[in-house]
């Protein structure tokens, strides 16, 4: 029996196709992959996927990434960063796990989720102070 479309798996993996430009933000509850251009932000609440044609021009916020392709802007990653041998990202990244294989390219600073909330968590303490 087909699904109806109250039934429908919505947690499905959105694509971009190779050869497919898109301007402006994206923002999704589910997974993500990315095999065209975005010139924009991305903001997940799942897993991304740049392929090995994908392209980013933007900031990218998810649960999980595993590049293979481009990025050009800052990453925040709540759980793990996979940069394959492909992998071209250039830009600040702040994760919890990082993987980096070997052929990668990384030009950027890489700073640890949770200091970054411990520094965030310290400067609101001394704003509530004053």
């Amino acid at each position: 029996m087909a699904k109806t479309y109250i039934e429908q798996d919505y947690s499905s993996v959105n694509t971009i196709s190779n050869g497919t430009v898109i301007k402006g933000n994206i923002s999704a509850n589910g997974d993500f992959r990315m095999d065209g251009n975005l010139q924009g932000n991305i903001t997940l609440n799942g897993k991304l996927v740049v392929g090995e044609t994908g392209i980013v021009n933007g900031n990218v916020v998810c649960q999980n990434a595993h590049i293979t392709g481009k990025v050009v802007g800052n990453i925040t990653v709540q759980e793990l960063l996979e940069l394959q041998a492909t992998a071209n990202v250039k830009g600040d990244i702040v994760i919890n796990k990082l993987s980096i294989a070997p052929g990668a390219v990384f030009s950027g600073t890489c700073r640890m989720l949770d200091e970054v909330k411990k520094e965030q968590q310290m400067a609101n303490e001394k704003n509530e102070k004053k």
